[in-house]
Protein backbone atom coordinates (compact mmCIF):
# COMPACT_ATOMS: atom_id res chain seq x y z
CA UNK A 1 0.00 0.00 0.00
CA UNK A 2 1.95 3.22 1.29
CA UNK A 3 2.06 7.06 0.39
CA UNK A 4 4.42 9.53 -0.32
CA UNK A 5 4.27 13.18 0.31
CA UNK A 6 6.95 15.37 -1.18
CA UNK A 7 7.33 19.01 0.08
CA UNK A 8 9.54 20.95 -2.86
CA UNK A 9 7.92 24.31 -2.80
CA UNK A 10 10.77 26.13 -0.21
CA UNK A 11 14.08 24.43 0.84
CA UNK A 12 13.84 22.55 3.34
CA UNK A 13 12.92 19.67 0.54
CA UNK A 14 11.66 16.77 2.52
CA UNK A 15 9.70 13.75 1.97
CA UNK A 16 7.34 11.36 4.11
CA UNK A 17 6.14 7.87 3.63
CA UNK A 18 4.56 5.71 5.07
CA UNK A 19 4.69 1.48 5.06
CA UNK A 20 1.44 -0.30 4.87
CA UNK A 21 1.43 -3.83 4.98
CA UNK A 22 -1.02 -6.91 5.88
CA UNK A 23 2.39 -8.51 8.31
CA UNK A 24 5.97 -7.01 8.99
CA UNK A 25 8.06 -6.00 6.68
CA UNK A 26 11.13 -6.58 9.18
CA UNK A 27 12.45 -3.17 8.46
CA UNK A 28 15.85 -2.31 9.46
CA UNK A 29 17.31 1.25 9.39
CA UNK A 30 20.40 0.52 7.43
CA UNK A 31 23.68 2.83 6.41
CA UNK A 32 25.40 1.65 3.28
CA UNK A 33 28.76 2.16 2.70
CA UNK A 34 30.34 3.44 -0.93
CA UNK A 35 32.15 0.96 -2.96
CA UNK A 36 29.60 -2.00 -2.29
CA UNK A 37 29.62 -4.67 -5.52
CA UNK A 38 26.26 -5.99 -6.28
CA UNK A 39 24.25 -8.14 -8.72
CA UNK A 40 20.70 -7.33 -9.30
CA UNK A 41 20.23 -10.49 -9.69
CA UNK A 42 20.51 -11.72 -6.47
CA UNK A 43 17.95 -12.21 -3.77
CA UNK A 44 19.31 -13.50 -0.39
CA UNK A 45 21.88 -15.58 -2.20
CA UNK A 46 19.66 -17.05 -4.41
CA UNK A 47 20.04 -16.07 -8.66
CA UNK A 48 16.64 -15.01 -9.53
CA UNK A 49 17.36 -14.01 -13.45
CA UNK A 50 20.09 -14.51 -16.01
CA UNK A 51 22.61 -11.76 -16.95
CA UNK A 52 22.36 -9.76 -13.79
CA UNK A 53 22.89 -5.80 -13.63
CA UNK A 54 26.38 -5.78 -11.72
CA UNK A 55 27.73 -2.23 -9.83
CA UNK A 56 29.84 -0.76 -7.44
CA UNK A 57 27.57 2.01 -4.76
CA UNK A 58 29.41 5.12 -5.88
CA UNK A 59 27.25 6.67 -2.94
CA UNK A 60 26.83 5.89 0.88
CA UNK A 61 23.12 6.09 1.55
CA UNK A 62 20.90 5.54 4.70
CA UNK A 63 17.87 3.23 3.92
CA UNK A 64 15.19 0.98 5.51
CA UNK A 65 15.13 -2.69 4.35
CA UNK A 66 12.61 -4.82 3.89
CA UNK A 67 12.51 -8.77 4.37
CA UNK A 68 16.37 -7.99 4.44
CA UNK A 69 17.07 -8.84 0.70
CA UNK A 70 16.51 -5.48 -0.50
CA UNK A 71 15.20 -1.63 0.10
CA UNK A 72 12.02 -0.52 0.38
CA UNK A 73 13.02 3.37 1.06
CA UNK A 74 16.47 5.68 1.78
CA UNK A 75 18.30 8.60 0.71
CA UNK A 76 21.73 8.77 -0.02
CA UNK A 77 24.69 10.82 0.53
CA UNK A 78 23.98 13.50 -2.30
CA UNK A 79 20.13 13.93 -1.24
CA UNK A 80 18.61 11.84 -3.80
CA UNK A 81 15.72 9.91 -2.24
CA UNK A 82 13.95 6.69 -3.40
CA UNK A 83 11.00 5.40 -2.25
CA UNK A 84 9.54 1.71 -3.35
CA UNK A 85 5.19 1.30 -3.11
CA UNK A 86 2.98 -1.45 -3.98
CA UNK A 87 1.01 -1.37 -7.25
CA UNK A 88 -1.13 -4.04 -8.48
CA UNK A 89 -1.20 -3.12 -11.82
CA UNK A 90 2.98 -3.38 -11.91
CA UNK A 91 3.92 -5.69 -15.04
CA UNK A 92 7.46 -6.22 -15.96
CA UNK A 93 7.11 -7.94 -19.11
CA UNK A 94 8.79 -11.18 -20.46
CA UNK A 95 12.51 -11.25 -19.65
CA UNK A 96 14.93 -9.79 -22.29
CA UNK A 97 17.96 -10.97 -22.11
CA UNK A 98 20.03 -8.52 -23.78
CA UNK A 99 19.68 -5.95 -20.92
CA UNK A 100 20.98 -6.85 -17.61
CA UNK A 101 18.36 -7.48 -14.67
CA UNK A 102 17.51 -5.69 -11.00
CA UNK A 103 15.30 -7.87 -9.12
CA UNK A 104 12.36 -5.19 -8.15
CA UNK A 105 13.55 -5.91 -4.51
CA UNK A 106 17.19 -3.43 -5.67
CA UNK A 107 15.27 -1.64 -7.66
CA UNK A 108 15.64 1.47 -5.09
CA UNK A 109 19.01 0.35 -3.80
CA UNK A 110 20.04 0.21 -7.82
CA UNK A 111 19.61 3.98 -8.01
CA UNK A 112 20.60 5.21 -4.35
CA UNK A 113 23.77 3.49 -5.35
CA UNK A 114 24.60 5.26 -8.36
CA UNK A 115 22.28 8.66 -8.97
CA UNK A 116 22.75 11.77 -7.18
CA UNK A 117 19.42 13.06 -9.06
CA UNK A 118 16.49 12.76 -10.82
CA UNK A 119 17.56 12.68 -14.21
CA UNK A 120 20.63 10.81 -13.64
CA UNK A 121 18.23 8.02 -12.29
CA UNK A 122 16.49 8.13 -15.07
CA UNK A 123 18.89 7.70 -17.78
CA UNK A 124 20.17 4.60 -15.24
CA UNK A 125 16.69 2.80 -15.97
CA UNK A 126 17.48 3.03 -19.43
CA UNK A 127 20.29 0.32 -19.03
CA UNK A 128 18.64 -2.25 -16.84
CA UNK A 129 15.59 -4.23 -16.64
CA UNK A 130 13.55 -4.38 -13.66
CA UNK A 131 12.12 -8.04 -12.59
CA UNK A 132 9.67 -9.36 -10.91
CA UNK A 133 11.08 -11.76 -7.18
CA UNK A 134 9.23 -12.69 -4.32
CA UNK A 135 9.74 -12.32 -0.33
CA UNK A 136 7.46 -13.96 2.21
CA UNK A 137 5.19 -15.13 0.08
CA UNK A 138 4.27 -11.37 -1.59
CA UNK A 139 5.32 -10.98 -5.49
CA UNK A 140 7.29 -7.52 -6.15
CA UNK A 141 4.44 -5.82 -7.69
CA UNK A 142 5.98 -2.34 -7.23
CA UNK A 143 6.27 1.50 -8.43
CA UNK A 144 8.99 3.95 -7.81
CA UNK A 145 8.94 7.44 -6.36
CA UNK A 146 12.26 9.03 -6.58
CA UNK A 147 13.09 12.50 -5.72
CA UNK A 148 16.65 15.04 -5.69
CA UNK A 149 17.92 17.58 -3.27
CA UNK A 150 17.21 20.48 -6.30
CA UNK A 151 12.96 19.22 -5.62
CA UNK A 152 13.26 17.60 -9.09
CA UNK A 153 10.26 14.50 -8.69
CA UNK A 154 9.71 11.63 -10.73
CA UNK A 155 7.09 8.52 -10.62
CA UNK A 156 7.95 5.10 -12.38
CA UNK A 157 6.04 2.55 -13.55
CA UNK A 158 6.04 -0.36 -15.59
CA UNK A 159 2.94 -1.43 -17.26
CA UNK A 160 3.11 -3.86 -19.57
CA UNK A 161 6.56 -4.28 -19.58
CA UNK A 162 6.59 -0.74 -21.03
CA UNK A 163 8.90 1.65 -17.88
CA UNK A 164 6.91 4.50 -17.66
CA UNK A 165 8.67 7.88 -16.34
CA UNK A 166 6.20 10.78 -15.03
CA UNK A 167 8.55 13.66 -14.22
CA UNK A 168 7.54 16.71 -12.76
CA UNK A 169 8.13 19.20 -10.04
CA UNK A 170 4.43 19.12 -8.93
CA UNK A 171 4.39 15.66 -9.15
CA UNK A 172 4.58 15.30 -5.07
CA UNK A 173 1.80 12.55 -4.15
CA UNK A 174 2.25 9.11 -4.39
CA UNK A 175 -0.48 6.09 -3.48
CA UNK A 176 -1.40 2.99 -5.16
CA UNK A 177 -3.78 1.56 -7.44
CA UNK A 178 -4.80 3.22 -10.40
CA UNK A 179 -1.87 3.76 -12.21
CA UNK A 180 -0.45 7.02 -11.73
CA UNK A 181 -2.20 8.86 -15.31
CA UNK A 182 -5.38 7.86 -13.82
CA UNK A 183 -4.99 9.13 -10.41
CA UNK A 184 -3.60 12.08 -11.98
CA UNK A 185 -7.30 12.02 -13.92
CA UNK A 186 -9.26 11.30 -11.28
CA UNK A 187 -7.57 14.49 -8.91
CA UNK A 188 -8.74 17.29 -11.89
CA UNK A 189 -12.25 16.21 -10.99
CA UNK A 190 -11.55 17.41 -7.35
CA UNK A 191 -12.00 21.41 -6.81
CA UNK A 192 -9.47 22.07 -3.92
CA UNK A 193 -9.52 26.40 -5.26
CA UNK A 194 -10.85 27.42 -2.26
CA UNK A 195 -9.94 25.03 0.67
CA UNK A 196 -12.16 25.19 3.61
CA UNK A 197 -13.28 23.23 6.54
CA UNK A 198 -16.07 21.51 4.61
CA UNK A 199 -14.68 19.96 1.70
CA UNK A 200 -16.05 16.71 1.33
CA UNK A 201 -12.53 14.80 1.23
CA UNK A 202 -12.91 10.86 1.10
CA UNK A 203 -11.32 9.96 5.17
CA UNK A 204 -11.14 6.18 4.04
CA UNK A 205 -7.85 4.23 3.47
CA UNK A 206 -8.05 3.40 -0.04
CA UNK A 207 -5.37 4.44 -2.62
CA UNK A 208 -7.39 6.80 -4.29
CA UNK A 209 -8.70 8.24 -1.12
CA UNK A 210 -5.49 8.62 0.38
CA UNK A 211 -3.93 9.88 -3.32
CA UNK A 212 -6.83 12.98 -2.86
CA UNK A 213 -6.25 13.52 0.71
CA UNK A 214 -2.69 13.60 0.82
CA UNK A 215 -2.90 16.06 -2.07
CA UNK A 216 -5.51 18.49 -1.03
CA UNK A 217 -3.41 19.27 2.70
CA UNK A 218 0.15 19.32 1.03
CA UNK A 219 -1.69 22.17 -1.52
CA UNK A 220 -2.56 24.16 1.58
CA UNK A 221 0.45 23.24 3.69
CA UNK A 222 2.49 26.09 5.05
CA UNK A 223 5.89 27.60 4.05
CA UNK A 224 8.34 26.22 7.21
CA UNK A 225 10.26 28.38 8.84
CA UNK A 226 12.95 25.62 8.90
CA UNK A 227 14.00 22.03 8.81
CA UNK A 228 11.58 21.20 11.98
CA UNK A 229 8.71 22.80 10.73
CA UNK A 230 9.09 21.63 7.26
CA UNK A 231 10.07 17.65 9.06
CA UNK A 232 6.48 18.48 10.99
CA UNK A 233 4.32 19.53 7.74
CA UNK A 234 5.15 16.55 5.96
CA UNK A 235 4.91 13.77 8.99
CA UNK A 236 1.29 15.32 10.07
CA UNK A 237 0.25 14.48 6.44
CA UNK A 238 1.88 11.28 6.63
CA UNK A 239 -0.21 10.71 9.92
CA UNK A 240 -3.21 11.89 8.00
CA UNK A 241 -3.32 9.35 5.46
CA UNK A 242 -1.83 6.09 7.81
CA UNK A 243 -3.77 3.35 8.21
CA UNK A 244 -5.52 2.41 11.47
CA UNK A 245 -5.04 -0.97 13.06
CA UNK A 246 -7.63 -3.19 11.84
CA UNK A 247 -8.70 -1.25 9.03
CA UNK A 248 -10.30 -3.56 6.35
CA UNK A 249 -8.78 -3.28 2.25
CA UNK A 250 -10.44 -5.20 -0.34
CA UNK A 251 -8.21 -8.19 -1.07
CA UNK A 252 -5.73 -7.68 1.82
CA UNK A 253 -7.92 -8.16 4.60
CA UNK A 254 -6.53 -6.13 7.72
CA UNK A 255 -3.28 -4.43 7.19
CA UNK A 256 -2.33 -0.82 8.62
CA UNK A 257 0.63 1.31 8.92
CA UNK A 258 3.87 -0.23 10.01
CA UNK A 259 6.43 2.92 10.18
CA UNK A 260 6.81 6.01 8.28
CA UNK A 261 9.55 8.44 7.35
CA UNK A 262 11.08 11.37 6.53
CA UNK A 263 14.27 12.09 4.19
CA UNK A 264 15.32 15.92 4.71
CA UNK A 265 16.82 15.70 1.11
CA UNK A 266 18.43 19.35 2.10
CA UNK A 267 20.14 18.95 5.58
CA UNK A 268 20.55 14.98 5.06
CA UNK A 269 18.70 13.69 8.13
CA UNK A 270 16.73 10.62 7.70
CA UNK A 271 13.65 10.07 10.34
CA UNK A 272 12.09 6.92 11.02
CA UNK A 273 8.75 6.56 13.26
CA UNK A 274 7.12 2.68 14.13
CA UNK A 275 3.86 2.76 14.94
CA UNK A 276 4.31 0.61 17.43
CA UNK A 277 6.93 2.20 19.26
CA UNK A 278 6.44 5.76 21.45
CA UNK A 279 9.58 8.20 19.32
CA UNK A 280 11.02 8.96 16.49
CA UNK A 281 14.00 8.39 15.67
CA UNK A 282 16.87 10.12 13.31
CA UNK A 283 20.02 9.67 11.67
CA UNK A 284 22.54 12.29 10.70
CA UNK A 285 24.36 11.99 7.41
CA UNK A 286 27.25 14.75 8.72
CA UNK A 287 28.39 12.09 11.54
CA UNK A 288 28.59 8.98 9.43
CA UNK A 289 31.50 7.88 7.21
CA UNK A 290 30.68 6.25 3.83
CA UNK A 291 34.28 5.15 3.08
CA UNK A 292 34.46 2.21 0.99
CA UNK A 293 33.67 -1.19 3.60
CA UNK A 294 32.31 -4.54 3.70
CA UNK A 295 30.64 -3.85 6.54
CA UNK A 296 27.07 -1.85 7.32
CA UNK A 297 25.69 0.13 9.92
CA UNK A 298 22.64 -0.95 11.66
CA UNK A 299 19.81 -0.51 14.14
CA UNK A 300 16.95 -2.01 15.03
CA UNK A 301 14.05 0.41 15.36
CA UNK A 302 11.45 -1.99 17.30
CA UNK A 303 14.21 -1.36 20.09
CA UNK A 304 11.84 1.11 22.21
CA UNK A 305 14.38 2.44 24.45
CA UNK A 306 15.19 4.45 21.81
CA UNK A 307 14.51 8.21 21.11
CA UNK A 308 15.96 11.23 18.99
CA UNK A 309 19.16 11.21 17.11
CA UNK A 310 20.38 7.64 17.16
CA UNK A 311 23.31 7.97 14.64
CA UNK A 312 25.96 6.86 17.56
CA UNK A 313 24.11 4.19 18.38
CA UNK A 314 24.23 2.26 14.94
CA UNK A 315 26.20 -1.17 15.49
CA UNK A 316 28.76 -2.56 12.81
CA UNK A 317 27.16 -5.48 11.01
CA UNK A 318 27.74 -7.88 7.71
CA UNK A 319 25.68 -6.18 4.65
CA UNK A 320 22.44 -7.71 4.05
CA UNK A 321 22.19 -8.03 0.38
Amino acid sequence: MCTRILWNKSEPYVVARTMDWPDTTMPVITAMPRGIARDGALAGGEEIAENGARWTSKYGSVVTTIYGVGTADGMNERGFGAHLLYLENADFGERDLRKPAVGAHLWTQYLLDQAATVAEAVDLLDEVQIVMMSAEGHKAKTHLAIEDATGDSAIVEVLDGTVRVHRDRRYTVLTNEPPYREQLRLLEQEDFSAPNDRIPLDGNVNPVARFQRASYFTKILPHPTGAREAVAGVLAIARNVSIPFGAPYEGFGLYNTEYRTVADLTNRRYFFELTTAPSVLWVEFDELDFSESDRCLVIDPADVSLTGDVTKAMAVAELPF
